[in-house]
């Protein structure tokens, strides 16, 4: 994915990058290549396309937001990913954090519940050129059990508890990136391990709620 030299939002991409994700110690060369390349104004209604760069989640309509751009660097540099990996995301959304993955990973499979975002989503996707991604329609919580095993799962809003499909859906070694919690949410790295499930909190964050 290029932009021409004269594109008007590359100095605020370079900026965000920058003072938001480099300056809070995110250093995976392909997370910051990702977000230094992917347009987010692109993946926002016009109404908050002069925001796009700021240092916040923003609306994207139906109850959902776009995650802050340091969340979602940090949650991929978590995913550990590499140039072969498969990656499952639960929760769609805009398109924004999955167009990062599939910068960073071989194939990412991506669920959303709410269609209009789905298909939101896989517009701006395919109108970029993101030709590695899977969209479905569903339940996200439920995983995509035929294409397990998965290198990595990032979960995009939060769950009361882990959802029991999802660290099922791991191959040995490999992560879930959740947030977890109610009225307070923290973000966990959970491994899968060749005895069982290593969990970590990460920081605090603000997801809304799985569906």
């Amino acid at each position: 994915m290029t932009h021409r030299a004269d594109d008007p939002w590359s100095a605020a991409a370079e900026r965000m990058v920058a003072d938001q994700i480099v300056a809070r110690g995110i250093d995976d060369p392909a997370v910051l290549e990702a977000m230094r390349t992917i347009r987010r104004h692109l993946f926002v209604p016009e109404g908050e396309r002069a925001r796009a760069y700021e240092d916040g989640p923003l609306s994207i309509g139906r109850g959902q937001t776009i995650s802050q751009p340091y969340i979602v660097a940090l949650m991929t540099e978590l995913a550990r990913l590499a140039p072969t990996s498969r990656v499952l995301e639960v929760g769609t959304g805009s398109g924004y954090q999955t167009a990062v993955l599939a910068a960073c990973a071989r194939e990412v499979f991506s669920v959303e519940l709410v269609p209009e975002l789905s298909a939101r989503a896989g517009s701006t996707l395919a109108a970029l050129g993101v030709d590695n991604v899977h969209l479905r329609t569903g339940d996200g919580s439920l995983g995509w059990s035929e294409e397990a095993p998965f290198d990595a799962i990032l979960v995009t809003a939060a769950a009361a508890d882990v959802p029991p499909a999802l660290p099922d859906q791991l191959r040995v070694g490999a992560r879930l990136v959740i947030p977890l919690g109610t009225t307070s949410q923290d973000l966990y790295v959970i491994t899968r391990e060749p005895g069982g499930f290593r969990r970590q909190s990460v920081i605090p964050v603000r997801f809304v709620p799985l569906r």
